[in-house]
């Protein structure tokens, strides 16, 4: 297990805060850190002001006002029905409350239609929607998701996303989510913590940690983009006096009517309502939106603007 060096994070309540990192960075660390589930070594762990006790001071780990969703959903009930597996959570002395409840909660995460089959015959997205309603129908104050979309179809993704936000929106939820996957988080978080060694690297909004980040390494966890040194970058147009320069594919136009069309198409790769083109000149290789499919194929000769690029 990844450790956290010394760190300050302040979490801003009723937002969602996404933790990202390469594998091994320490994310899911300090999430455990955050609901009380290890004890820090050094430093202390506030709730409201309040210090959160860990496993060894608290007999069931974990903050009472806090509720914890990981990729895994091995504590459903396999063999009862969706409604019964939310409901479950709630304790017995008012049905009624009960009753109103989850059917709430079901209908905020869209899963009134599946209340009454069986968890063992649903997807690996819609067990993972039943974990979250169990943990959601508690009311807890923060809601700690620990990549929490991995086995989830991406055509289920971004609407369970999106009833999250919602949540959060109508009931001032506090969501903490580690994530490794950038298009999830920059369109999902209000906040970015970027770990990297167990170090909090920068934070800030996403739109701002993707357009102006402050690191390398932030870079090319948020995009697939393509890093140049100063020398490559001059073939490329770019007069720049740093070491590394980073430049978006999509920061790159391509003309075709222009005397030095000194750049082959060596692949097009299909994206759906885009594709990336990968172009090879003098042994550099960049990758490039083009929101035109079809406009170009392998082999084609053309030329390079770069429009914007990052130096480090």
């Amino acid at each position: 297990m990844a450790g956290v060096k010394k760190t300050d994070i302040v979490i801003q309540p009723g937002k969602i805060t996404a933790i990202i990192g390469e594998s091994g960075s320490g994310k899911s660390t300090l999430l455990r850190l955050l609901y009380g589930l290890l004890s820090p070594d050094e430093g202390t762990v506030l709730f409201k002001g309040e210090r959160i006790w860990g496993p060894e001071e608290k007999l069931i780990p974990g903050h009472d006002a806090m509720k914890m969703v990981t990729q895994h959903t091995d504590d459903l009930n396999l063999f009862a029905k969706v409604w019964d597996n939310v409901a479950a959570m709630l304790p017995a002395n008012d049905l009624a409350a009960k009753q109103q409840k989850t059917s709430e909660v079901l209908k905020q995460l869209n899963m009134a239609a599946m209340a009454d089959k069986r968890v063992a015959d649903l997807s690996g997205g819609e067990k993972q929607r039943v974990a979250i309603a169990r943990a959601i129908i508690t009311r807890p104050q923060v809601l700690l998701l620990d990549e929490p979309f991995n086995q989830v179809d991406t055509s289920f993704r971004e609407g369970l996303q999106h009833d999250i936000r919602q949540i959060v929106k109508e009931t001032g939820l506090t969501v903490v989510m580690v994530s490794h996957d950038p298009a999830e988080v920059l369109s999902m978080a209000d906040e970015l913590v970027v770990l990297k060694y167990g170090e909090i690297v920068e934070h800030g909004h996403p739109k701002t940690l993707y357009k102006s980040p402050q690191n390398l390494y932030t870079a090319r966890l948020l995009s697939n983009c393509n890093i140049l040194t100063a020398a490559e970058a001059g073939i490329c147009g770019v007069t720049a006096t740093k070491d590394n320069i980073v430049i978006y594919p999509e920061w790159i136009k391509l003309k075709l009517i222009t005397k030095t069309k000194s750049w082959t198409v060596k692949q097009v790769l299909f994206k759906g309502f885009y594709e990336d083109l990968i172009l090879e000149h003098n042994d550099i290789i960049l990758r490039v939106t083009n929101e035109e499919p079809g406009k170009y194929t392998e082999g084609d000769k053309v030329a390079v603007r770069v429009g914007k690029w990052l130096e480090y």
